[in-house]
C-alpha cells in the first residue's frame, strides 16, 4: 500500500470535513492507496496530467480532494475543500496547480 503525502494545509482540510465527509474522504484515499479508483473521480488536466479529483458528496455539501498517485513516493494530495459553488473555484485550481508543479520540482532533484 503507498503512503499518503498530503501537501500544505490538505491535512487540516480533510480532518476539519465534517464527520461523514471526513470518512468517506479516507475510505477513498485508503482505495487510492490499494491501487484502486475512487468511487467517484474526474481527472484535472488543467492542474497536472496524472492529478484527479475525489468527489464527495454529503448532507453537509460537496467536498473534494485532488492528488496525484502516478508518481512511485505515495499517494499526494495536493489540495482539500468544500465546494460551494457549481463550477471549481479558479482559486482552489490555482493552489492545487502551484502545489502540483512544487511537487514535480522536488520529485525531479
Amino acid at each position: 500500500m503507498k503512503p499518503v503525502t498530503f501537501l500544505g494545509d490538505s491535512l487540516g482540510t480533510v480532518r476539519a470535513f465534517p464527520t461523514g465527509a471526513r470518512r468517506e474522504a479516507g475510505f477513498q484515499i485508503e482505495r487510492v492507496q490499494r491501487g484502486f479508483d475512487p468511487d467517484d473521480w474526474k481527472p484535472m488536466k488543467t492542474v497536472g496530467p496524472g492529478v484527479r479529483e475525489i468527489r464527495i458528496r454529503d448532507a453537509v455539501g460537496a467536498f473534494r480532494v485532488i492528488y496525484i498517485a502516478t508518481l512511485a513516493g505515495a499517494v499526494y494530495v495536493l489540495h482539500a475543500f468544500q465546494k460551494k459553488t457549481e463550477a471549481t473555484l479558479k482559486r482552489d485550481v490555482a493552489l492545487a496547480t502551484t502545489r502540483f508543479k512544487e511537487l514535480m520540482r522536488r520529485v525531479k532533484q
